[in-house]
């Protein structure tokens, strides 16, 4: 090993670049930049004062060098050494300075941790981040570039924060509306600082646009301006004495199908016991079951997490994924709460007919539910076993439904005025 050269950098500030191609070293307000394998000097940069800080750029195209004293940032080309950049900050200081994954901007620290302020070299342009929390390793990069983790310091509380470093703009889960010509007709955000938008649902008339969020309350907007109509909360307990809720119960009967009547399968040839459930109107007030959800955990089961419009646009069906057995059903012309229904068992999906207000409900048991402005009712799936029904599908025609379990469907036919029975068929559906 060699040690001739390498002893008269000691002690000062030295950075390889991240090509390994040169090393970067400073001598109060020198910058001296040399070729790694024979130590020949490349460049040589005369600052405006003395350097406490150097960085490369990902690239190994830029160095900057910081003076904190000063306040000043002074940035070096290696491919074109006239060019030159001087960032000063004035009166709000300097305490750090670094570079973002791009090689593009910078990001300045002013004093007290007042903000952070980004400079593009590109386009001279200047985004501020406030709150930044005074710690040592305060914020990083994803691998890729694209989001900025900040650790934030606001009303006496912690913060973690994302930022999207295309705008430097707080990542926030939005809807962006655009036109078929692809222009941006309006960008709505419910709330900031938490989860945001979880599900969106169009209604078919294109008038409203409903928006379910992490707070358990569904927005909705109009088609013409794009602003909040109203918004719908999911409380726990139901004290409005005119809103009706369905309450799922047990009970013991012979095998009856009522509207939904199925061929007989040989090992159904003499009368079978079952258990059934039916729909009981609940005396107000009433409490729904919930779930608290897991705070620390990715995903948590919490907010509205289901929507759907029915196909005349009067109704608007929702889940809160935190009171998971329970299916909200909101009446759109007078923008208030029409009926609830809850069931034993957490819903899986739910689905509305596509020629009237007729909403098909499962929950991964063996029956199907369905709710009409006329009233509603449970149906046990027939068939050898259990039959889980963990989907379902509406014919086009609104006179059959398809159930899909996990390896095998049942295709029920409804009575219409036209077709006096209504059939089923249960076949194999192959494995996924």
């Amino acid at each position: 090993m060699n040690f001739s050269e390498s002893f008269k950098l000691s002690g000062l500030l030295c950075r390889f670049s991240p090509d390994g191609k040169y090393l970067a070293s400073c001598v109060q307000y020198r910058l001296v930049v040399r070729d790694v394998t024979t130590l020949q000097i490349l460049q040589l940069y005369t600052c405006l004062d003395q350097i406490q800080h150097i960085e490369w750029s990902a690239d190994s195209l830029f160095i900057l060098c910081a003076m904190y004293r000063r306040g000043i940032v002074q940035v070096w080309s290696l491919e074109q050494p006239e060019w030159h950049c001087k960032i000063d900050e004035g009166s709000a200081g300097l305490v750090a300075s670094c570079w973002s994954p791009d090689g593009r901007h910078i990001l300045n620290t002013t004093e007290f941790h007042l903000r952070i302020t980004v400079w593009s070299l590109c386009t001279k342009s200047v985004s501020y981040i406030k709150y930044p929390k005074a710690c040592q390793q305060g914020l990083t990069f994803t691998r890729d570039g694209r989001y900025l983790a900040l650790a934030e310091r606001r009303d006496c509380r912690d913060y973690v924060s994302i930022f999207v470093c295309s705008d430097w703009q707080l990542l926030r889960y939005k809807v962006l509306l655009y036109s078929l010509d692809g222009r941006l007709l309006s960008a709505y955000c419910a709330y900031e600082w938490s989860l945001g938008i979880k599900s969106v649902a169009w209604s078919p008339s294109s008038q409203f646009l409903a928006i379910g969020s992490y707070d358990g309350k569904v927005r909705l907007l109009n088609h013409v301006t794009w602003k909040m109509i109203t918004e719908f909360g999911h409380p726990a307990a139901i004290n409005n004495p005119k809103t009706v809720v369905y309450k799922e119960a047990e009970k013991i009967s012979q095998l009856g199908l009522g509207h939904l009547s199925f061929p007989p399968l040989r090992a159904m040839a003499g009368a079978l016991s079952t258990s059934e459930s039916k729909y009981e109107i609940a005396s107000g007030p009433v409490s729904l079951q919930t779930l608290k959800p897991v705070a620390d955990r990715a995903n948590p089961r919490m907010g509205v997490g289901m929507l759907a419009f029915s196909s005349d646009s009067y109704f608007l069906a929702s889940r809160n994924d935190n009171v998971p057995n329970a299916v909200w059903i909101w009446d759109i012309q007078k923008l208030k709460l029409f009926v609830v229904l809850e069931h034993m068992s957490p819903v899986r999906s739910f689905q509305w007919d596509p020629r009237q207000p007729r909403l098909a409900i499962c929950t991964g048991g063996s029956k199907v539910y369905l709710w009409s402005p006329a009233g509603c009712v449970s149906v046990q799936v027939p068939g050898e076993g259990d039959f889980p029904v963990l989907g379902l599908c509406w014919h086009l025609s609104g006179d059959s439904l398809a159930l899909l379990g996990k390896d095998h469907f049942c295709l029920c036919f409804l009575e219409t005025k036209e077709r006096g029975t209504a059939y089923g068929q249960r076949d194999g559906m192959p494995r996924t």
